[in-house]
């Protein structure tokens, strides 16, 4: 099985192929240094204990035994932190309230999830730091715990914070006025609609109406969280870790710490995964803390069960959706409510699910409804289209009900309702010209799996398609040519997908030079200007229009650095595509000559650009699934899989190909495997990667790819995002194959054999 590309026309010297990545040695030879591999003269170990309650009033905590335990050099609880303003916060992805970001770190009254942080330790060996957490004495209130939207929203269940009031989404994390609407435990609302649902139901010759939930996921990164910090006599603080995005690490630390955001650097280290997860802090500010405290730089790692207790997953949600339709198959309205679990903080990706959800079809008559729902689980953090892949789940189960209940194929139904050029999305926004969703319906429907026979009846076919409307926001890049003609690529954003090589790929495109002349690095927080975070599939689309910003000021520098070489007119003066500059008489150097005049020229040639580009557009992808199920035992076997996507322009097929396969296989990992399971009193029973059940490779095949370049016109070579639309479709995918199957809509995901065995007995009773 093979990858396959469908290119856009125009072709290029080095964007399109597949060279090396810069830091690969690197890291298969173990040379990559990594959060966890940071060493310091005189490093404390920093260790955090968390409650063993879901939800509690902290009563007291005694810190007097840990302090005297040999080897302790501190022990800090909440009163150890700076008192938080009440402001909100840009964290990259989400945003939040600075109070309720502080008690995130180190719980202050109340602890409000298992695996709440209640107090940190410090001490002169990880062992003793351990040791230490055992002498704390902490007494507790236990409290009922709030382990669903639905259980949340009962005006029986009281505020788990008290004074929280519902505001607008817009709003949220604001000192605003409260919405017009007070729910129990719903921290904010959002209402997105376009056109006039009634009469569109009222056009309706079938009207479909379901439920849906999916659970709690984590994101499964290999690395665990870690931090390093240490506060010097100056008061400037450093600290190394491992995030996608440190300038807004910096930012944080700097309002939590209440230190000027001058004094404080943040180190980028290589990053083993995140998908989102790794844009929140959790341990830095008491590493930072601690490090005050002692005058000794503090290192701080996470255990994997920490990872699972008291990181960000996903929302676990409850969707209700219904939606009406012609006999024809056209989609004349679609009413959506949504609500997802927030974690013990505001802040879901609800809404980002609910303006994701409808961008594949053109729906005259819509609304979303979003509660962003507070429960006793950790806050919850980004995952790859962040809320998005359970909205697709729900909207793509009733279409493909509608389809069967029409007579119509499932890519013809999508084909007719596909959003095109000029199509006004759930947020009231036009759709752009370059808009790939019928072309992508068009490959998935030409594919050889989809017209390929089904051996078995056992077997079933499920398809799904799913957007993501990607982000913009600022970059900065840097880059300097040396005296033998290479060239040092400085940009701000951490590398967690190839994006050294994507980024050095453009500039050499842009300069005409080869890849390998190009030396991409990621600069730490004072070496270059602030950076958004890697995340939202912003990276090679923003920092490449950045990048490609630089090279043409390089270009005008050199145009100008050989004329003055050659006594001539800079007019004179031809840049190539090759990187060859050309002028009268025959006049000639290569790029790579460059260097040897630039002493005589007036010295280094160096150029920066800061852009914050808004020309991303939507991308598009889709999923063609085989199953087969197992009627006695439920289990799913997935026998085949393709995917589609619309990638604008692939810098680096291989990479491109790589996050498609990749979000395919975490797709199917929420659909059939993963779930947190917690406990009647809100104890997470799998907090280990035994447990916990990711797909490996056992368990999924290789998955086809069919990459479909349509260029967004806002970027200089194409670029639209790729990296978060590939765990959109899956969820959908899988449970239509499963009926396609036997028979069986599942409504709650993931359909383990436990769940889909219910489903079969059911439906053999009647």
């Amino acid at each position: 099985m093979v990858s396959t590309q469908k290119k856009a026309d125009k072709t290029y010297k080095v964007i399109g192929t597949r060279p090396v990545r810069p830091d690969g040695l690197d890291k298969v030879t173990g040379r990559a240094k990594y959060g966890a591999d940071i060493q310091l003269p005189g490093m404390l170990f920093g260790r955090v204990l968390r409650s063993p309650h879901a939800h509690a009033i902290i009563k007291k905590i005694d810190t007097s035994k840990a302090l005297a335990l040999p080897g302790v050099k501190s022990v800090i609880t909440h009163k150890d932190l700076p008192t938080a303003a009440d402001i909100a916060l840009d964290l990259g992805e989400t945003t939040s309230n600075m109070k309720w970001l502080c008690d995130k770190v180190l719980a202050a009254e109340k602890a409000l999830f298992h695996g709440h942080a209640i107090a940190a330790v410090a001490a002169v060996d990880p062992h003793i730091a351990e040791d230490a957490l055992a002498l704390i004495d902490v007494e507790y209130e236990i409290l009922e715990p709030v382990l669903s939207v639905h259980t949340a929203m009962d005006k029986k269940t009281p505020n788990i914070h008290p004074n929280m009031k519902t505001v607008d989404m817009i709003a949220r994390f604001q000192a605003g006025e409260p919405s017009k609407v007070q729910i129990n435990n719903v921290a904010s609302i959002l209402d997105l609609e376009l056109g006039d649902l009634d009469a569109g139901f009222k056009e309706a010759d079938i009207i479909i109406e379901r439920e849906f939930e999916t659970g709690t996921y984590h994101q499964g990164y290999i690395e665990s969280h870690n931090g390093t910090a240490q506060w010097n006599e100056n008061d400037e603080v450093t600290v190394w870790l491992s995030t996608q995005g440190h300038f807004n690490a910096r930012d944080v630390l700097s309002k939590l710490l209440q230190v000027p955001m001058s004094k404080v650097k943040v180190i980028p280290m290589e990053i083993g995964g995140g998908f989102g997860g790794k844009i929140p802090m959790y341990m830095e500010p008491l590493a930072a803390i601690m490090s005050k405290q002692t005058g000794k730089p503090v290192k701080m790692h996470m255990q994997r069960d920490e990872v699972l207790l008291a990181t960000g997953p996903t929302s676990a949600t409850y969707i209700k959706v219904k939606v009406g339709a012609k006999n024809d198959g056209t989609i004349v309205a679609a009413d959506a409510y949504l609500a997802y679990e927030s974690g013990a903080y505001p802040g879901s990706p609800v809404g980002a699910g609910a303006a994701s959800m409808f961008l594949p079809y053109n729906i005259a008559n819509l609304r979303a409804h979003c509660l962003d729902v507070i429960v006793n689980k950790p806050h919850t953090a980004a995952y790859r289209a962040p809320g998005t892949p359970a909205a697709a789940f729900a909207i793509e189960s009733i279409i493909d009900e509608l389809a069967e209940k029409l007579e119509i194929d499932p890519i013809t139904i999508r084909m007719h309702n596909a959003a095109e050029e000029g199509t006004r999305t759930s947020d009231g926004r036009l759709a752009p010209a370059s808009l790939a969703v019928k072309e992508l319906l068009e490959e998935a429907q030409a594919t050889e799996h989809w017209n390929a026979e089904l051996s078995d009846p056992s077997i079933g076919r499920g398809i799904a398609i799913g957007a993501w409307g990607n982000a913009g926001l600022e970059s900065n890049a840097y880059a300097s040519i040396n005296s033998d003609g290479t060239i040092n690529l400085n940009t701000g954003s951490v590398d967690i997908g190839g994006q050294r090589a994507s980024l050095a790929m453009q500039l050499a495109e842009t300069l005409g030079v080869d890849y390998d002349s190009i030396k991409p690095q990621v600069s730490d927080t004072d070496s270059i200007g602030y950076t958004a975070v890697t995340g939202g599939s912003r990276t090679t689309f923003a920092s490449g229009i950045a990048v490609v910003e630089v090279g043409n000021k390089l270009k005008e520098q050199i145009i100008d650095r050989v004329a003055t070489f050659w006594e001539i007119d800079a007019s004179q003066v031809h840049y190539g595509d090759d990187g060859t500059l050309n002028g009268p008489e025959d006049k000639s150097i290569k790029f790579s000559g460059i260097g040897k005049i630039l002493s005589r020229t007036g010295g280094t040639i160096q150029a920066s650009a800061t852009v914050k580009p808004n020309t991303q557009v939507a991308t598009f992808g889709c999923h063609i699934v085989d199953v087969k199920v197992d009627e006695e035992t439920g289990k799913v076997d997935i026998l085949r899989s393709t995917a589609l996507q619309d990638v604008g322009k692939a810098i680096h097929p291989a990479y491109v190909e790589g996050q498609i396969q990749g979000g395919i296989l975490q797709g199917i990992g929420m659909a059939l495997y993963e779930e947190y399971y917690y406990d009647d009193k809100g104890i997470l029973k799998n907090a280990s990667l035994l447990d916990y059940r990711m797909p490996t490779s056992y368990d999924v095949p290789f998955t086809e790819t069919t990459l479909i370049e349509k260029p967004n016109p806002g970027h200089p070579f194409g670029v639209k995002g790729v990296g978060e639309v590939p765990i959109v479709p899956p969820l959908a995918a899988v449970a239509n194959a499963i009926y396609n199957a036997v028979g069986v809509r599942p409504n709650i995901l993931p359909v383990n054999p436990r769940r889909l065995s219910v489903l079969l007995k059911e439906k053999n009773k009647k």
